[in-house]
């Protein structure tokens, strides 16, 4: 059985911890969505570009990444295990009649992928102490439930209580040139935060989120980019902290 999460990176105390919820896009073989195989693909399944990206920032010394190995339609590790919205039955307009179980299955999946993940992110947390942790999204510019919803920024930054790490962030980003930066946006961190409120918020660890347009990441090209583009920012926000 695959397990619930992939480490890409060397562990070492006092560095940057990337955390991505939905870095893939897989659906284990005894695990029946009842939906077509192409929304695999789609935004609903993952985040598309993360995984590459938290692979490229962690060739670089002092960075760290837990990534979910399972789509976030099979369970999705940014939400809080009592919401129904773990195991989704609808997302962007789809609707996903295999997520319509019982609450032994409900239970049985949570065990199998959210709780194993979960708990090696506290347990990272815990033990290397890092100087900062990233949680690293991807959004999509348009949705099919909104079509008219415009999406325009390059990269959000996300957060709740402790803003202090993306303050930073968004200036430091900012500073880059040429990027359109949303604060808060497309999401607010107050309504979406559930691994950072968990692991960080609840700890006093610093964080900040970041989504990045996909769009701009689908390619090698342009991931490769914005791994750059975050670790400058990473180390400068590490340096204004100490």
């Amino acid at each position: 059985m695959k397990e619930a999460f992939e480490i890409s990176g060397v562990p070492s105390e006092g560095g940057v911890l990337i955390v991505a919820d939905h870095a893939s896009n897989h659906v284990p073989d005894d695990i029946d969505l009842g939906i077509s195989p192409r929304y695999f693909e789609d935004h609903i399944a993952f985040d598309p570009g993360t995984a590459a990206i938290a692979r490229m920032m962690t060739e670089n010394s002092g960075y760290l990444a837990i990534l979910s190995t399972v789509s976030r339609l099979v369970v999705d590790c940014n939400r809080f295990p009592d919401e129904h919205s773990v195991i989704p039955e609808r997302s962007d307009g789809v609707e996903i009649p295999g997520n319509q179980i019982s609450a032994a299955e409900r239970q049985t999946r949570l065990d199998r992928y959210f709780t194993p993940y979960h708990d090696r992110v506290h347990a990272l947390v815990l033990d290397l102490k890092p100087a900062l942790v990233l949680s690293l999204h991807s959004f999509s510019p348009t949705l099919r439930s909104n079509p008219q919803l415009q999406r325009p920024w390059d990269v959000g930054i996300l957060y709740n209580q402790y803003e202090t790490a993306s303050r930073f962030a968004i200036q430091f980003l900012e500073a880059e040139g040429m990027l359109n930066v949303g604060d808060q946006l497309p999401y607010s961190g107050k309504e979406l935060n559930a691994t950072m409120d968990r692991h960080c918020e609840a700890l006093g660890q610093p964080y900040f989120g970041a989504e990045l347009r996909q769009d701009l990441i689908m390619e090698p090209v342009g991931q490769r980019r914005f791994a750059d583009i975050l670790l400058r920012s990473c180390d400068k926000i590490r340096t204004a902290l100490a």
